[in-house]
């Protein structure tokens, strides 16, 4: 059996349910799509407005609030939102990279070792027993440390050491200044060695989430070392199926998962920045046309927030004063057009109670696109 790109394509869609609205909670949802990028607090709202029926923000509030869903440096070492459960599982497999990329130059030019993070880890969990400021656990950093140490050892240890942002008010549930809790986890993070385990459980979620993949996308979505990869898809055994996909590129999937055909229709989408969806593959041309990628990427890695059309990236939104600004990078159908109006209505009134001019500053991104299709899409009819 061998996948067209199409077909891989509507297979990723499915998994992360973007070929209907579904009726599942927050939490749910969250745990379904394995992980929301949370690098802007809006995303995550986004993501689910994109992908359940009769969203409600009040909802992940709720989840956020209530712990099902938290807030960590996890995949890629970014902010992410992940159900809870996947937490501890999640943070095991990525102890080698956060250990590597957060103990390394900037750690040590404060003078400090991997060694100092393992004893200091115990006593910050110990510190954030309890919320904490940013503020007040850098305090004590350099009490403990002394002030020179202080911001080195707090750029490490604030994604290194298990913690949670705490939801503090704003728009989307987190402020600019995060707040922090140690994670109820029984999880202390130590060295530099890979729990297999964890890798194992990993893959098991990535494909679930977002298979059919390579080994290449599983260690692209989490940056894990592709070693580690294969030696988990190898234990696994049994419980992940091999597939050939374009061009005889073998893949690795669930028994079972869906994959609809390939003519299965896709419904138009103004999907949030950073959306998962397009960060999730070393191959990113199973969503995104390599010729649109650097307009959509930028060289800073700020992902704009997109226009999907027929299931690929087929431009960038903003919102403005009245509407969406839709930026097409090639002609699209007038049946297009009208599915994306219908969602630009409907984001707009999420948006209106929240963020109207949602990631306005980001705007100057805009004037380095090339010239294209532009539409004023309008908003609610009393706005």
């Amino acid at each position: 059996m061998q996948l067209t790109p199409r077909e891989l394509n509507r297979a990723t869609l499915a998994r992360q349910l973007l070929l209907r609205r579904e009726s599942l909670t927050a939490a749910d949802a969250v745990r379904c799509v394995v992980a929301l990028q949370a690098q802007h607090p809006a995303s995550p709202y986004l993501a689910l407005w994109n992908r359940l029926s009769g969203f409600d923000p009040a909802d992940l509030d709720a989840a956020f609030t209530g712990g099902e869903v938290v807030k960590a440096t996890l995949m890629r070492i970014t902010p992410h939102a992940v159900h809870v459960d996947d937490y501890p599982v999640f943070r095991a497999a990525m102890q080698p990279t956060l250990y590597a990329s957060r103990l390394g130059y900037r750690f040590a030019a404060a003078g400090l070792t991997p060694a100092d993070a393992g004893e200091l880890v115990p006593e910050l969990v110990d510190f954030a027993d309890r919320p904490r400021t940013a503020t007040e656990l850098e305090e004590w950093l350099e009490r403990r440390l002394g002030a020179e140490k202080r911001a080195g050892a707090w750029w490490g240890l604030r994604s290194y050491a298990p913690l949670w942002h705490l939801p503090d008010g704003g728009p989307w549930a987190f402020g600019a200044r995060p707040s922090y809790v140690a994670s109820r986890a029984a999880f202390t993070p130590t060295g530099r060695q890979t729990d297999p385990k964890a890798v194992q459980d990993l893959v098991l979620r990535y494909l679930a989430g977002f298979g059919p993949a390579s080994v290449a996308d599983v260690a692209q979505f989490a940056m894990v070392q592709r070693a580690h990869v294969r030696e988990a898809l190898h234990a696994l055994d049994g419980a992940v199926e091999r597939i050939q996909g374009p061009g005889g590129t073998p893949l690795f999937d669930i028994p079972g998962a869906p994959r609809p055909s390939a003519d299965t229709p896709a419904p138009p989408r103004l999907m949030a920045m950073w959306d998962s969806v397009l960060l999730a593959y070393a191959d990113r041309g199973r969503v995104i046309p390599e010729d649109y990628r650097p307009l959509v990427t930028r060289r800073n890695g700020d992902v704009l927030p997109t226009l999907l059309v027929d299931g690929h990236v087929a431009g960038v939104w903003r919102p403005v004063e009245g509407g969406i600004e839709a930026t097409a990078f090639h002609e699209l159908s007038p049946e297009a057009w009208d599915g994306l109006a219908a969602e630009a209505r409907a984001l707009t009134t999420l948006l209106a109670d929240r963020e109207p001019l949602v990631y306005s500053r980001y705007g100057h991104w805009w004037d380095k696109l090339p010239d294209a299709r532009v539409r004023i899409l309008p908003g609610r009819a009393d706005s």
